[in-house]
């Protein structure tokens, strides 16, 4: 019986076994789904995890169940390419036929002393569990620093801001404008929304340090009760400590089939690959189709497809709250109740089918 290992079980991995089971696997192949948690997150739903505005269950959603895919839980340590397994902490070492690494990102201090050690984080369930218990902790006129004004600090410090008013939240950027890379048109609206729900935005700044309730912006000491870092990510450790060529984010370069261009049974996947696009839910379900070709044809005995087409995107959404949000779709630029009604949408779609 050949396995095939699964490390992660986030949108990509997800969308494998979806493709697969329960009448696309082989006879003769079973599936080890590796993760830490027993059930798949909507990481993208983190940020409303923290602000305290949905709960827990909401975001989790259930592996599939199959006769031939095991699930185990637990951290994953390295992969042992030359002996075809993986290291498991406190667990005996998962050996496999075919290996499909989707261990998602971390977060990248950007060697900011301090950061790693006194900020909070929504990389993971874990860490925004950790967020959600800090910040709602808080008590009236607090002051929450929020490092990084991307999709995922705007998401945060909207949230925030409604489900709780009382605080003075603080959104510190380097550029201009926040969502430096949406159209400026955009930046302005979601500017000016937080306006109205007074988040103060400090733009051009330049976090030079952290201490414990302190974040130095250009040398500047600056008081916060709570530091949260959404200011860059890279790819996961177990990806960054494996030989292969990476990009900046630590991330391994592939070839056109996914897999490593010296071992063509390990592929990479999502946030760990080194792609054209930014990493994302979409992005990642795309090449989980793609990869799921390979394997089918390979294990029919058939030639790889030649190549395959891009990766088609079909936008990004990002809300304001509950009521409002952004996005670009389809090269438009769209904003107010209907950008959030779309992502909304989308959400329960994906639970539906998958749940």
């Amino acid at each position: 019986m050949k396995n095939l290992v699964i490390l992660g079980g986030g949108y990509g991995g997800m969308k494998i076994l979806n493709e697969l089971l329960p009448n696309h696997l082989p006879d003769d192949v079973k599936i080890t789904l590796v993760d830490r948690v027993p059930y798949h997150c909507l990481k993208t739903e983190y940020y409303a995890l923290a602000a305290g505005t949905i709960s827990d269950k909401e975001i989790r959603v259930d592996f599939p169940v199959h006769d031939r895919l095991e699930v185990k839980y637990g951290e994953v340590i390295a992969v042992e390419t030359s002996d075809r397994k993986v290291v498991m902490r406190d667990l005996e070492p998962i050996a496999y036929d075919e290996l499909i690494i989707g261990l998602g990102c971390e977060d990248k201090y950007h060697d900011v002393p301090g950061a790693d050690q006194f900020t909070y984080s929504i990389q993971s369930i874990e860490k925004s569990r950790l967020t959600y218990s800090v910040l709602n902790n808080l008590g009236p006129e607090s002051v929450v620093g929020i490092v990084g004004a991307g999709l995922s600090g705007v998401e945060l410090a909207s949230e925030l801001s409604e489900s709780r008013e009382d605080l003075n939240i603080k959104l510190f950027d380097r550029g201009q404008h926040i969502l430096s890379s949406f159209p400026e048109r955009l930046s302005k609206y979601v500017e000016n929304w937080f306006e109205k729900n007074t988040v103060e935005i400090i733009n051009n700044s330049n976090i030079t340090k952290v201490e414990e309730n302190v974040l130095y912006n250009h040398g500047e000491p600056i008081h916060c009760d709570v530091i949260v870092w959404t200011a860059g990510i890279q790819a996961n450790k177990v990806v960054r400590n494996m030989d292969g060529e990476k990009d900046g984010m630590g991330r391994l370069v592939l070839t056109p089939l996914h897999h490593l261009p010296n071992d063509e049974h390990i592929f990479i996947l999502g946030d760990c690959a080194s792609l054209p696009h930014a990493p994302s839910a979409q992005l990642a379900e795309g090449q989980a189709e793609q990869i799921v070709e390979v394997l089918k044809r390979r294990w029919k005995g058939e030639q790889p497809p030649a190549s395959f087409p891009q990766i088609k995107l079909k936008g990004i959404l990002g809300s304001l709250g509950k009521k409002h949000g952004f996005g670009m779709m389809a090269d438009r630029a769209i904003t107010g109740r209907v950008a959030r009604m779309l992502k909304t949408g989308i959400l329960w779609m994906y639970k539906y089918h998958n749940g």
